[in-house]
C-alpha cells in the first residue's frame, strides 16, 4: 500500500511543479522533456531486467543444487545455539524454532524463494505459543526484527543489477555490503535484546558477534590505508573467491549427498528466468515514475535540501545523491532498487556514488512490507516495538553503509 502512494505522489508532484515551471518560468519544454525521459526510462527498465535473465537463471540454479543438497541444514546447525538464546520463550524442540532457524539460514544464502514460505511457517508455529493471538510476543517481534534487518552473506541481486549495468568490478561491493547487512543486523538484535532485557553475554552470542567482529576488523585493517583504487580491486577479488567457492561447495555438496546436480540446476535456472519475467513491470513502473519526478526537478530539491543540511554541518556531501535508496527501502525494495539504478544510470556504475546506493541497497530491508506481510499472515493487531527496532535496524545500516562508502571507494 505504501509503495501505491510512493508512486502516485512521483507523477502527481512532478505535474504540479512542471505546471509551475511552464506558467511562472516558461519552460515550454518541460512536459516534452518529461516524456521523452519517461519512454527512455521504460525502455532501460526493460532492457535491464533482460540483461538479468543470464546470471539469474545461473544463480537461481546454483541457489537449487545447495538447497537440495542441504546447505540451508548446515546453516542451521552452525546457528542454533546462538537462535536458542535469542527466543528463550520458544522450546527447543518446538518446530517454530527449526522453522525459524531453517528462515535465517535460507535469507543468508539469498534463497528467498525458500526463505518466505518458511519464514510464514514460523510465524504461524510461534502463534501457536501466543496467549493473546492479536497482540504480537516477544519471540514473533525478535524473528520479525531479524528479517527486516536481513542479514545476507551474497548480494545477489545488487551484484546482478551491476553486472547489467556494465560495471568494471561487479562484485566490488561484496565486501561493504556483507559488513554493513551485519552491522544493521546486529543492532536490530540489540534493540531487540535491550527491549526484552536478554542477556546478550553469553559463548553462542559472543562467538557469533566477535567472529563476525574480527572478520570485519580484520579486512579493515587490511584495506584502510589502500589507495580507493587499490581497495576496489582487491574487494572484488576477494567477493570473487568467496562467491566461487560457495558455488563449487554447494556442487561438490550435491555430489557427495548423491542429487542430480545437473537436474537440480536446471529446476532452480527455470524460477530464475520467471524471476526476471516477472520484475520487468515492476522496475518499468518504478523507473518510469522516478524519470517523471528527476526531470521536474524534484528529486534535485530533495537531494540539495539533505545536502544543505549536511553542509551546514560541516559534513561532506558526496553521499547525499545516494541517500534516497537508503531512505526508500524502507518502504519498497523495488522503488529503491529503481532509484539504485537510476543513481548507476546518472552517475555510473563504478563511481562512488553509484556504489555506495549499491552497498546501501544490501545493508537495509524493506521494512514495512515484511511487517505487513508476515503480521498480517496470523492477523496480529499489536505489533508493540516491531517497528521501532526494526527503524532502528535499517537507520543504523544506512549510516553504516555511508561511512563504509566512504572507507572502500571514497
Amino acid at each position: 500500500m505504501a509503495l501505491n502512494y510512493v508512486w502516485i505522489a512521483f507523477f502527481l508532484i512532478a505535474f504540479v511543479v512542471a505546471l509551475i515551471r511552464l506558467i511562472f518560468f516558461h519552460d515550454t519544454a518541460v512536459f516534452a522533456n518529461i516524456m521523452t525521459d519517461m519512454f527512455s526510462s521504460a525502455k532501460t527498465g526493460a532492457e535491464i531486467s533482460l540483461g538479468l535473465a543470464g546470471i539469474m537463471t545461473f544463480w537461481m540454479g546454483i541457489m537449487r543444487v545447495g538447497e537440495n543438497a542441504g546447505m540451508i541444514n548446515v546453516f542451521a546447525r552452525a546457528v542454533s545455539p546462538f537462535f536458542s538464546r535469542l527466543f528463550p520463550g520458544v522450546p527447543k524442540q518446538h518446530p517454530a524454532m527449526g522453522s525459524i532457524v531453517t528462515n535465517f539460514s535460507a535469507n543468508m544464502l539469498g534463497l528467498d524463494n525458500a526463505a518466505t514460505p518458511v519464514g510464514l511457517k514460523a510465524m504461524k508455529n510461534l502463534q501457536e505459543l501466543n496467549p493473546q493471538p492479536e497482540r504480537a510476543t516477544n519471540a514473533q517481534i525478535m524473528f520479525l526484527v531479524l528479517n527486516t534487518a536481513g542479514m545476507t552473506i551474497i548480494p545477489t541481486s545488487v551484484i546482478a543489477m551491476r553486472l547489467a549495468m556494465h560495471a568494471a568490478n561487479p562484485a566490488d561491493i561484496f565486501i561493504p555490503t556483507v559488513i554493513g547487512t551485519f552491522i544493521s543486523f546486529m543492532s536490530g538484535v540489540i534493540a531487540v535484546a535491550l527491549y526484552q532485557r536478554l542477556n546478550l553475554f553469553n559463548l553462542p552470542s559472543l562467538v557469533f558477534f566477535g567472529g563476525f567482529g574480527l572478520v570485519m576488523w580484520g579486512l579493515y585493517a587490511w584495506m584502510h590505508n589502500m589507495p580507493p583504487a587499490d581497495v576496489a580491486t582487491y574487494t572484488a577479488l576477494l567477493g570473487g573467491i568467496v562467491i566461487f567457492s560457495v558455488i563449487v561447495s554447494f556442487i561438490a555438496l550435491g555430489m557427495v549427498k548423491r542429487i542430480n546436480v545437473y537436474e537440480s540446476f536446471i529446476d532452480g535456472a527455470k524460477d530464475g528466468f520467471q524471476t526476471v519475467v516477472m520484475i520487468i513491470p515492476y522496475l518499468v513502473a518504478i523507473l518510469v515514475g522516478i524519470s517523471a519526478f528527476r526531470v521536474t526537478g524534484c528529486m534535485d530539491y530533495i537531494v540539495n535540501g539533505i545536502g544543505a543540511v549536511f553542509a551546514w554541518m560541516g559534513l561532506n556531501t558526496d553521499f547525499v545523491p545516494a541517500l534516497p535508496v537508503g531512505l526508500m527501502k524502507t518502504l519498497s525494495g523495488g522503488a529503491a532498487r529503481g532509484l539504485m539504478v537510476d543513481v548507476m544510470k546518472t552517475h555510473g556504475p563504478d563511481s562512488f556514488v553509484g556504489r555506495l546506493a549499491c552497498v546501501m541497497q544490501g545493508s537495509t530491508e524493506t521494512t514495512f512490507y515484511i511487517l505487513a506481510v508476515y503480521f498480517g499472515s496470523v492477523n496480529i493487531k499489536d505489533t508493540r516495538y516491531a517497528l521501532v527496532c526494526g527503524l532502528i535496524a535499517d537507520f543504523i545500516g544506512v549510516v553504516a553503509a555511508i561511512i563504509l562508502g566512504y572507507i572502500f571507494f571514497h
